[in-house]
């Protein structure tokens, strides 16, 4: 059985420690483009949060997040998502963060993960992306076809059929694959909220649901953002709708710090504080000033060279110390 990842825990040093670092951080090429730069026209302004939501939800289904990030001080966008294709969704998340001024903290849910993935590359404003048990494509790769790379979905009990067997498909007048796709009301509560919430209130999601097209699930995705841009990502781990070990394979591809948490595929419906918490861990990255963590070669002898010189640092205080002794 695979046991849970723990989460990348970053340690912060003392401000007096930290100089030595900064200074050599700052030297090299990277500090501009991971940084945020002493250009900034707004060096203490708190990122503008955007919340994107997937298949079969709506933007309401970030209430209780949006609601704890505004107390906080945070602006937040709960934006629509069409729904209607990755390409054509992609590009209306785009056009609508060119609109937003300073940085971006960029947030998916389910599908919205392949959206935020594509509508962010190339746009130097978003400095974190976070995957709520969400889609992080690679280039090339379709939705649905992710979900069924481990077993753990059950979206569909035969691979081999064109329309997942969990969805209704109904026609939109285009042609055998022009249909929008809901969750079957009898499988909304397996498959969607894995059985965690009464009734009642399974139900009235799933007669609000919003439905995707079949496109946004066998359309393949483009140059994906996260290649560039720092991730966090929350796995639910009693997700019938993606899988939980895809979600897993996705999040260590990616690189992404990683939580895991006891809860449904919709887990903005059980657990609204373990998301808040991701996304203000990965808002605070984008403070002006600090480098992105990583594993690439200059980063790590970055960070050497820079615990040579904590090291020496210490020393020195050290024998100064017994010195006067």
């Amino acid at each position: 059985m695979t046991q849970p990842r723990p989460a990348r825990i970053r340690r912060v040093l003392p401000l007096a420690l930290l100089l030595p670092t900064a200074a050599l951080i700052s030297a090299g090429p990277a500090a501009a483009s991971e940084g945020g730069g002493s250009g900034d026209p707004h060096p203490s302004a708190k990122p503008t949060v955007v919340l994107v939501h997937g298949a079969w939800a709506d933007a309401s289904g970030w209430n209780e997040v949006t609601e704890s990030l505004q107390a906080k001080g945070y602006p937040v966008v709960a934006t629509a998502n069409p729904l209607r294709s990755l390409t054509g969704d992609s590009a209306y998340l785009a056009a609508r963060l060119k609109t937003i001024k300073g940085p971006i903290v960029l947030v998916g849910h389910s599908y919205g993960g392949a959206v935020i993935t594509n509508a962010a590359t190339g746009n130097p404003n978003v400095k974190s992306l976070v995957y709520i048990a969400a889609f992080a494509p690679d280039r090339g790769e379709a939705t649905l076809q992710l979900a069924a790379k481990y077993p753990g979905s059950r979206l569909t009990d035969d691979p081999a059929a064109p329309i997942p067997t969990a969805l209704d498909a109904v026609p939109l007048g285009g042609g055998p694959t022009d249909v929008d796709l809901y969750v079957k009301p009898d499988k909304f509560g397996d498959v969607f909220l894995s059985d965690r919430l009464d009734a009642s209130r399974a139900n009235v999601l799933a007669a609000s649901q919003r439905p995707a097209t079949a496109v946004t699930g066998a359309e393949k995705s483009g140059t994906p953002a996260w290649k560039t841009i720092p991730s966090w990502y929350l796995v639910a781990t009693d997700d019938r709708t993606i899988g939980t070990e895809n979600l897993r394979f996705m999040a260590e591809r990616a690189g992404s710090t990683t939580v895991e948490v006891d809860a449904p595929h919709a887990v903005m419906e059980t657990n609204p504080g373990d998301i808040t918490d991701l996304i203000l861990q990965a808002a605070h990255d984008t403070r002006p000033g600090l480098a992105r963590t990583g594993t690439s070669p200059q980063t790590l002898a970055l960070a050497g060279t820079a615990l040579l010189a904590l090291t020496g640092g210490t020393a020195l205080v050290l024998g100064s110390r017994r010195s006067r002794a």
